[in-house]
């Protein structure tokens, strides 16, 4: 067997990020997964997760990745195998053969990312670890059409959290969209890749243009300048979900 590749949902609220933060006892997705992995093989497995989210961030489709050589669980067996041992907040939803060179990070073309607001008169219990309450109404069809200037390739300098170590802050970003149901507003965008926090710092943004203190036109300009003091505040992680991860078709295909 080459690599394998699994998708994973996740309840983020309880754990300190995805990525391992060893020696320091704090909870993260990694190491429970890790450990649970261990317990199958019989010795150390270590991960390779396509997207670092932030403690109480969650996610329905993020992936990971490992070499399998020697593993003794048949493909089709360790979804099940995996949720039996997996605490009731993480479960693995898809388990794949891959070539022994596949990488869940790098080998990613595009991420999807989904922010919720709840906007009730009043906030909602049920909605309070999956959803940013906001007791002021939004105009969704100015963040719409502010969300329309985010399309595109860019240097997203001005919508980067303070100590990110990144090499560039040029990305690319697919399509951005923002849906309303009732009190709910999700906002979606699929990119290349995403910054330290860009997402919730958009949103943020996008925020005060429905509160009709940033113009829509605004945006480009807070873009060229590269300056995060002009951008909006960074949201709260519990809203945040990590959609989906894209492969092209010919690496998934290199199946040893």
């Amino acid at each position: 067997m080459g690599s394998l590749k699994l998708t994973l949902a996740y309840d983020g609220t309880a754990y300190h990020g995805f990525q391992e933060q060893r020696g320091s006892g704090l909870a993260t997705i990694q190491e429970v997964l890790e450990q649970c992995l261990g317990k199958l093989a019989g010795h150390r497995v270590q991960v390779v997760g396509a997207g670092r989210t932030d403690a109480r961030v969650h996610a329905r489709g993020q992936v990971v990745s490992f070499p399998a050589a020697g593993w003794p669980v048949p493909v089709n067996r360790i979804t099940p195998a995996l949720n039996g041992l997996l605490p009731d907040d993480i479960v693995v939803v898809k388990a794949e053969e891959v070539a022994p060179e596949f990488h869940a990070r790098f080998d990613a073309v595009a991420k999807t990312y989904r922010y919720y607001i709840f906007t009730g008169r009043l906030p909602c219990p049920f909605q309070r670890l999956y959803a940013y309450y906001l007791s002021r109404p939004l105009d969704a069809e100015l963040i719409r059409q502010a969300a329309e200037y985010l399309v595109g390739t860019f240097d997203f300098k001005a919508f980067q959290a303070a100590g990110a170590t990144t090499k560039t802050s040029v990305r690319t970003i697919y399509a951005a969209a923002v849906e309303q149901q009732g009190d709910m507003l999700s906002f979606s965008f699929r990119g290349d890749g995403f910054l330290y926090n860009q997402v919730r710092i958009m949103v943020g943004t996008l925020i005060q243009v429905g509160w009709r203190k940033i113009p829509v036109t605004a945006i480009p300009e807070i873009i060229a300048s590269g300056n995060r003091t002009l951008a909006g505040p960074t949201v709260p992680p519990r809203g945040l979900f990590l959609e989906q991860v894209e492969y092209p078709l010919a690496v998934l295909s290199r199946v040893p």
